[in-house]
């Protein structure tokens, strides 16, 4: 299997951030499993350039690069803090701007952190769906990250430290099922 492309998307708004500190764990845990360039967009870092304009021909040089980024990678890992029941608007933004067409069967690993576990329903309400209206394919172990899985923006918690090794593994299988769907479509077609 060629070297894959890993994009790690923190729609975190602050810094340090805890999504950050779960997104790159994952991104790591990925590039542990299979040979992979890896690399991170930080919305915090990202937002001068996605919101110079409102839609995609508004958008300067520096904001398209992002977006191809994006449509160009094999692997996202998208992860948000939770606000208001959802994820960021700077997030939003930035997919509002991919081609609705370049993620179609792109493997998308989702994850969130909030201050309450129950606020892990954001993976299933509100990430997978924005993702399947891209017909991407989501890792089926999401990673959620309440206050007690951290201090400050290190990852302590037992339990979300396993959840990310389970999702890396998933994607990995599901990165190489693709590969191989693709190849022997080539080798047929």
């Amino acid at each position: 299997m060629a070297r894959l492309s890993v994009l790690g998307i923190s729609g975190g708004v602050s810094t340090p951030s805890r999504t950050t500190a779960v997104v790159n764990a994952l991104v790591k845990a990925v590039a542990l499993r299979v040979p992979a360039d890896t690399s991170l967009i930080e919305i915090t870092e990202a937002a001068p350039s996605l919101f110079a304009g409102l839609s995609r021909g508004a958008l300067g040089a520096s904001g398209e690069a992002i977006i191809q980024r994006v449509e160009k990678a094999d692997l996202l890992v998208v992860g948000t803090p939770v606000y208001r029941a959802s994820y960021t608007g700077a997030l939003k933004h930035l997919f509002d701007l991919v081609d609705y067409r370049a993620l179609t069967g792109k493997t998308v690993l989702l994850a969130a952190t909030g201050g309450s576990p129950y606020h892990g329903l954001v993976l299933e309400h509100q990430l997978r769906p924005l993702f399947g209206f891209f017909g991407a394919v989501t890792v089926p172990t999401g990673v959620y990250g309440a206050p007690d899985d951290f201090v400050d923006a290190e990852i302590l918690g037992a339990a979300i430290v396993e959840r990310i090794s389970k999702a890396a593994t998933e994607a990995v299988s599901l990165l190489n099922s693709s590969y191989a769907s693709t190849t022997f479509a080539a080798r047929v077609g």
